[in-house]
C-alpha cells in the first residue's frame, strides 16, 4: 500500500475534521491482554434482556472478556444505557406518568433525547422477551440504567476491576435531530468515564496499573458508527482507545455517494485497491485503534458461510490490511459458530456476539485463553442489590 499524504487525498472540509488529532496516534497500538476478547453484545441479548443490569450480570457469569453496551443522552442531559434512539413497544411498556397529567405520557414510541430521566425511570424494559431471541431471560420491572449505575453494579460484582468495556455513542449522523450531538456525547461520556473507578480503563498509555495483575491490560473501547465522535474523543483525550464501527450501509451511500457516517471521508479516495482495504485504511486515517466491521454484508442472501450466496462484510483481506496498519479487528454481531470459526482462522482480535457463552466455548476449544467466569452467587447478589436501588427511584 502506498503511504498516505496526510491531506493530499481530501478536500479542505474533510481535512478540517482531522487536523487537530495528535500525530503520535498514528503509531499507537492497543496492548494485548492475556484473554481473547469475547464481547457480550448488549450484555448478551441472546441470553438476557438487552443493555440492562441483568444482561451485564449474566455476561459476567458467562465469562465474557468485555461488556459491550450503548449510550444515549436524555432531554435533561443524563447518559443512559440503551441502544435504540426511541423507546420501542417491543422492548418496553409504560407503567405510569412521571408526574400527574404529564403531556408526554405515554413515553413508549418517543425519542430518548426528548424524555427526561424521571420519565424513563417509569418504563418497564424487562418484561418482554424479544421474538428473535426466544431464549432470553426476562426480569420484569427492570429499568433503563444510567452509565453511573452500570459502573456501580460492575464495581460490586467485579471488585478487582478486571472486566473490560466497549461503550458506543448512539448518535445519528443521518438524522441529527433524533439524538444529542457529537459534543454532548463526547463531553458527557468522557466525564463519566474519568470519574468512575474504571478510569484506568480509559487510556492505554500505561500498560500496567498499580495494584493490577502484571501482564494484563485494562481497556475501555469507545466505539461509534459516527466517526466524527471518534475524532472528537481522540482530540479531547488522545489516550482513549477508539473503535470504528462500519457496515455496508454506512461505508458507501446510495449511488456510491459519501455517507454522513465517516467524518467526511470518501472511501474511494484511499489507495485500496479494494473496498475492504479502503475501509481499513480509512479507520487508520482517523487514528482508530480498532476496526469493528459487520460480519455479514447487507447484500448477503444467506446467513452462514456454509450456504451459497453468503457475502461477508468482514473479509480476510480487510483483516490483513488492518493488521498491517497496526489496527485491530473485532467484528459484530457474530451469532453463528461457522462465522466464528472463519473469523478465528483470519486471526481477528475479538468477536462481539449476542451469545458470548457459546463463542467463549469455541474460542476455548481452539486453545485460546478465555477470561474466567465471575462467581455466580456474588454477581446475582450484587444484581439484586442494585435492582432494588433502581426501584427506589421508580
Amino acid at each position: 500500500m502506498l503511504p498516505l499524504s496526510p491531506f493530499a487525498l481530501f478536500t479542505a472540509s474533510q481535512a478540517l475534521a482531522l487536523v487537530a488529532l495528535p500525530a503520535q496516534q498514528f503509531t499507537f497500538k492497543v496492548s494485548k491482554d492475556r484473554y481473547y476478547d469475547v464481547q457480550a453484545h448488549r450484555g448478551g441479548r441472546g441470553n438476557t434482556i438487552e443493555n440492562t443490569l441483568p444482561s451485564f450480570a449474566w455476561g459476567l457469569i458467562d465469562g465474557a472478556t468485555t461488556l459491550e453496551l450503548d449510550n444515549g443522552i436524555t432531554k435533561d442531559g443524563v447518559v443512559v444505557v440503551w441502544h435504540d434512539e426511541n423507546i420501542t413497544p417491543e422492548k418496553c411498556v409504560d407503567t405510569k406518568p412521571a408526574t400527574p397529567y404529564d403531556p408526554d405520557f405515554p413515553y413508549v414510541g418517543k425519542f430518548i433525547a426528548n424524555l427526561t430521566l424521571a420519565q424513563l425511570r417509569t418504563l418497564d424494559c424487562g418484561s418482554k422477551r424479544q421474538a428473535n431471541y426466544p431464549l432470553q431471560l426476562t426480569y420484569p420491572g427492570t429499568r433503563i440504567s444510567t452509565m453511573e449505575e452500570t459502573f456501580a453494579f460492575a464495581e460490586c460484582a467485579d471488585p478487582a476491576h478486571e472486566i473490560q468495556w466497549n461503550i458506543e455513542s448512539k448518535i445519528n449522523a443521518q438524522f441529527p435531530n433524533q439524538t444529542r450531538g457529537v459534543d454532548d456525547f463526547v463531553r458527557k461520556q468522557h466525564a463519566i468515564f474519568a470519574a468512575s473507578s474504571y478510569r484506568s480503563s480509559i487510556t492505554a498509555s500505561l500498560p500496567h496499573t498499580a495494584g493490577k495483575s502484571p501482564g494484563y491490560s485494562f481497556v475501555l473501547q469507545y466505539q461509534s458508527f459516527d466517526w466524527r465522535t471518534l475524532v472528537a474523543m481522540k482530540r479531547l483525550d488522545p489516550g482513549v482507545i477508539t473503535s470504528a464501527l462500519i457496515d455496508s450501509s454506512t461505508a458507501i451511500g446510495p449511488g456510491n455517494t459519501t455517507t454522513p457516517w465517516l467524518a467526511g471521508l470518501e472511501l474511494s479516495l484511499f489507495p485500496g485497491p479494494t473496498v475492504d482495504q479502503q475501509v481499513a485504511q480509512a479507520a487508520r486515517y482517523i487514528h482508530a485503534n480498532i476496526l469493528s466491521p459487520a460480519a455479514i454484508h447487507d447484500d448477503s442472501r444467506t446467513v452462514d458461510p456454509s450456504m451459497e450466496s453468503f457475502v461477508p462484510f468482514t473479509t480476510q483481506l480487510m483483516v490483513e490490511e488492518a493488521h498491517g496498519l497496526g489496527v485491530e479487528v473485532k467484528p459484530w454481531t457474530v451469532n453463528r459458530l461457522n462465522i466464528v470459526d472463519q473469523l478465528l482462522d483470519w486471526n481477528v482480535d475479538g468477536i462481539i456476539s449476542d451469545y458470548p457463552n457459546s463463542v467463549r466455548r469455541l474460542v476455548k476449544q481452539r486453545q485460546l485463553s478465555v477470561a474466567p467466569k465471575y462467581p455466580k452467587q456474588r454477581v446475582l447478589s450484587c444484581l439484586q442489590e442494585h435492582l432494588a436501588k433502581q426501584r427506589q427511584f421508580s
